[in-house]
């Protein structure tokens, strides 16, 4: 039997009360191409790290998924995150060994990372 592999991750979903306004908020923030109907697809990104998307496990107090988004300008994004109708519950840190990051509570509360590029 040949040993198996680690599997990456290869999606994500925003789940949202109001579809169409969290649509326009990740629309606006990362300029990302969101497509219509009920099951709204966004297109994959470009200039991301390579080898490719990576993950972690913790615990914590509620779960939920987080996503981690590399932007270029990490306190730039956080302030068009708020004037979009988000709220910082995390600024800006460096993680030991590794890059800047902060967080937001998306308008339906969803937690999302602002990882700095």
């Amino acid at each position: 039997m040949t040993p198996d592999w680690a599997r990456p991750m290869v999606h994500w979903e925003i789940v949202a009360r109001d579809p169409e306004a969290q649509r326009a908020f990740y629309r606006d923030l990362f300029n990302w191409e969101i497509g219509d109907g009920p099951i709204m697809t966004v297109a994959p990104g470009i200039g991301g790290p390579e080898p490719g998307p990576a993950g972690h496990i913790r615990q914590g107090d509620a779960s939920g998924v987080s996503l981690y988004v590399q932007v270029r300008d990490l306190r730039g994004s956080l302030d068009q995150a708020v004037a979009l109708g988000a709220r910082i519950v995390l600024e800006p840190f460096d993680v030991p060994d590794g890059p800047t990051v902060a967080a937001i509570a998306d308008p339906e509360d969803l937690t999302v990372m602002l990882v700095q590029q």
